[in-house]
């Protein structure tokens, strides 16, 4: 059973969500500022954040900034703000899905259990070797028993789509995938008009990885084709 933790300021919003989650099957925690889900995500196993933007004390970015030195489980932003600058933004700070309001909760619940599928397939257990599991290429490691990525030797906080992302690329080095295949593979959706989300998620990932990401060493862009992760010795 997956626990959500829910957090809004606003004691209506957090009880809707609490029932909407709760009649699917989730274990839920609340809190409600961004102070508060750091102190839960310390005290409980959470497999999913959903966090409303604007709060006080702390605020749902914020707040994603500080989980994700604690985890990699996925993180929904709740918003009134629908300008694709705060998208990207939220996007940006480790979120991996944004979800403004008044949401319809079928589509939130599908959102979550979409979020849920691809956090279940990035951490799920693996009987084979350890050391079958790991993908490098020159300073880049990627340690799939682990879920573990480091850079020249200093480990690399990456959200679960990023984490996905750069799995896929690593695992078919130097073959260029197009921004469409990327999004079926790690989104597991059909892809229409994604090429400014995949493109947010891969800055996002050479920021991370590159000691310079305007001259990126392993994350390459294959200009009106896609991207790949070149073999290095």
């Amino acid at each position: 059973m997956y626990t959500i933790l829910i957090c809004d300021d606003d004691e209506d919003i957090l009880s809707a969500l609490e029932i909407y989650l709760r009649q699917d099957g989730y274990e839920v925690v609340k809190a409600a500022n961004g102070i508060e889900a750091l102190g839960a995500a310390r005290a409980h196993t959470i497999h999913l954040f959903l966090l409303d933007v604007m709060m006080p004390g702390m605020d749902g970015i914020h707040a994603a900034v500080r989980l994700r030195e604690l985890t990699n489980a996925p993180i929904l932003f709740l918003s009134a703000k629908a300008e694709d600058t705060d998208r990207i933004l939220g996007l940006n700070m480790g979120g991996d899905d944004y979800i403004t309001k008044p949401f319809n909760p079928v589509e939130l619940l599908a959102r979550v259990r979409a979020a849920l599928r691809r956090y279940a397939r990035l951490g799920g257990l693996q009987d084979t070797n350890p050391e079958e599991n790991i993908i490098q290429t020159g300073g880049l490691m990627l340690d799939d028993t682990a879920k573990r990525v480091t850079a020249e030797g200093e480990e690399v906080p990456l959200t679960a789509l990023e984490y996905n992302i750069l799995k896929l690329l690593m695992s078919s080095m130097d073959r260029v995938f197009s921004s469409g295949q990327i999004y079926e593979a790690v989104w597991g959706e059909p892809a229409f008009h994604v090429a400014k989300t995949v493109s947010v998620h891969i800055r996002h990932i050479r920021e991370k990885i590159e000691i310079n990401p305007k001259e990126p060493r392993y994350l390459k862009v294959v200009y009106g084709l896609g991207y790949k992760v070149v073999k290095c010795e």
